[in-house]
């Protein structure tokens, strides 16, 4: 039976230009960069400058998928943007965007759920492709986290950086199998039972600024790889396939002990793990599709392949999506 599926035409990235080592970081707030390497893998991490707004990476992101896709922006009908971090309270990210991009018809908007922001946005974009409701999506993930951090805390403001990824859809027909290109399986949770955990400590309807992000950083890691391997289990189910049918695993770019934790508890592969936590730091919802793109573009992910990812964020929400590529 033919089903309708959401297939990668192509993916791309943005980074700022300045790049903030450990040995930057050491040099304003208590810490070196062997703890940071010890602990999290992240070795640097780019920081825009006050003119690279999350609109401005979201829009070079989707620039460079759209290129990678070779299609025209004018064929777009859905733009959804994954973000924490927008240049206003309103209007949407994804309208500004789209207005850049020079596209006047479909639908543009924002989507939050922080660093799982993307894998959500990727499966909220994917109903709208196999409902037949639109043809072609970007999905986005950007974020400039820098605007958020508190950089006198050095458990947080070592961890994070700026960037946006970005990935083109097309609904096309399949065959209903797992030999189908496109979107094969999704999974979403969320439990707001842990918003103390990891959350920001402002906003519109509270402070009436941007705040500052805060982090209990043992209680996310212990939370973390358990809630990861559940939806990784149920997309293993629902697909009837299994680890060693993974061709890349490419997770959110948290920690890299989170990562390496999560892949030997599910018995995944390390030589198929990507990972680029170590050159970004965490750039949340933008951190699984600047991982596609930089495997995409270094020739290790190719068509036909299977492509797992999963994401956590504060809230907690998290999520897996399969995807044959």
């Amino acid at each position: 039976m033919t089903k309708l599926r959401s297939v990668v035409l192509g993916c791309g990235h943005f980074l700022p230009e300045q790049t903030v080592t450990n040995d930057d970081l050491a040099r304003k707030v208590d810490t070196s960069n062997e703890w940071i390497v010890e602990r999290t893998g992240i070795r640097e991490r780019r920081i825009a400058t006050p003119e690279e707004t999350t609109s401005v990476l979201a829009t070079r992101a989707a620039r460079a998928a759209l290129a990678d896709a070779g299609v025209d922006a004018s064929t777009i009908d859905l733009i959804i943007v994954a973000t924490a971090t927008p240049d206003f309270t309103f209007p949407a990210t994804a309208t500004q965007v789209q207005s850049a991009l020079g596209i006047t018809q479909g639908a543009a908007f924002d989507l939050q759920a922080v660093c799982s922001g993307f894998v959500f946005a990727l499966t909220t974009a994917d109903k709208f492709l196999a409902s037949g409701s639109h043809k072609r999506a970007l999905v986005i993930g950007a974020e400039t986290f820098s605007r958020i951090l508190d950089w006198q805390d050095r458990t947080t403001c070592v961890l994070f950086g700026d960037g946006a990824g970005a990935v083109v859809l097309e609904a096309q027909e399949g065959e209903g199998t797992i030999a189908d290109r496109g979107v094969l399986t999704t999974h979403l949770r969320s439990d707001g039972r842990h918003v103390d955990k990891l959350y920001v400590d402002g906003g519109p309807s509270t402070t009436g600024t941007a705040g500052h992000l805060r982090m209990e950083g043992k209680e996310v890691f212990r939370y973390a790889v358990n809630f990861l391997a559940e939806v990784i289990e149920a997309a293993f189910q629902a697909t009837g396939l299994q680890a060693s049918d993974i061709d890349w695993f490419v997770p959110h770019q948290a920690n890299r002990r989170i990562i390496e934790a999560t892949a030997r508890k599910l018995s995944i592969n390390p030589a198929k793990v990507v990972v680029t936590v170590g050159e970004h730091g965490n750039t949340s919802a933008a951190s699984i599709p600047l991982a596609l793109s930089v495997a995409r573009q270094d020739g290790r992910i190719k068509r036909g392949q299977l492509v797992l990812i999963e994401a956590m964020g504060g809230g907690f929400t998290w999520g897996s999506a399969l995807i044959r590529w």
